[in-house]
């Protein structure tokens, strides 16, 4: 029966609320964690560096991903290299491009030599996998984020993309595929079967995988149970029409 701990990818929880990483990290299926800018400032995070901190001392036996935040490749570099000396757990994410559309390669391949791991993210296009895999460092550990979620917000199928960056991939040995921003518990199966190495996902989508090989028939009585027992609490009522007939 499928479930979380004999699955090939490994699973990583993406969040930046300090209380729901360190449940997360109870979990032995779950693999590493990661988190963004904007996930940390919609719970809340007030100061970066004190923050990971945090979560790496909750964290310190499973691969962590910081994002820079920087928009000038200079500083990027500046703030990957601080980053990564916060932990030997520790993947920088870089994005892909900055806000002008300038690629990040030569920033890769110089944290790259330097041996800092880096986790390439925002990335959309089979395209941008080729480019990133060309500034790779072979001996240095990486991971590529593919956002399938977000690939299927615009009604395309992520699953090929997925499959072509797996291939492209192949290139590079210690790089790891990452299938980013899932939006349902099936992009686990589909990340699985792809073949990619990790899949990130938030704690809402994490806390349905004790459903996976769940009884159909069983979930069914259990829906039609659930819509009884919330009408009857909630006290509806569908009066007799006295002119009402039955034909």
């Amino acid at each position: 029966m499928l479930n979380v701990n004999n699955l090939r990818v490994k699973i990583f929880a993406d969040g930046a609320d300090l209380d729901g990483i360190k449940a997360m990290a109870a979990r032995p299926w779950i693999s590493g964690f990661t988190t963004n800018p904007t996930l940390m400032r919609k719970a809340g995070v007030g100061h970066y560096s004190e923050f990971a901190l945090q979560v790496l001392s909750a964290v310190a036996d499973r691969p962590v991903s910081f994002e820079v935040f920087a928009d000038e490749f200079d500083e990027m570099e500046r703030q990957a290299r601080e980053i990564a000396s916060w932990g030997s757990n520790v993947y920088v994410k870089i994005p892909v491009t900055n806000t002008r559309r300038h690629f990040s390669g030569d920033l890769i391949g110089r944290l790259g030599h330097a041996g800092v791991k880096v986790n390439v993210t925002a990335v959309f296009t089979v395209d941008q996998v080729k480019a990133i895999v060309e500034h790779l460092v072979e001996g240095t550990p990486a991971i590529v984020s593919v956002f399938g979620g977000r690939i299927a917000d615009t009604g395309v199928d992520p699953v090929p993309v997925l499959r072509k960056a797996l291939r492209i991939m192949h290139a590079r040995p210690r790089a790891e595929l990452l299938w980013a921003s899932p939006r349902e518990v099936l992009n686990i199966i589909q990340a699985n079967e792809v073949g990619c190495h990790i899949i990130t996902a938030t704690n809402d989508i994490l806390a349905k995988a004790s459903l996976f090989g769940k009884d159909h028939e069983d979930y069914s009585l259990e829906t039609v149970e659930m819509f009884y027992r919330d009408a009857v609490a909630a006290g509806y009522t569908i009066p007799h029409s006295r002119t009402a007939s039955v034909r």
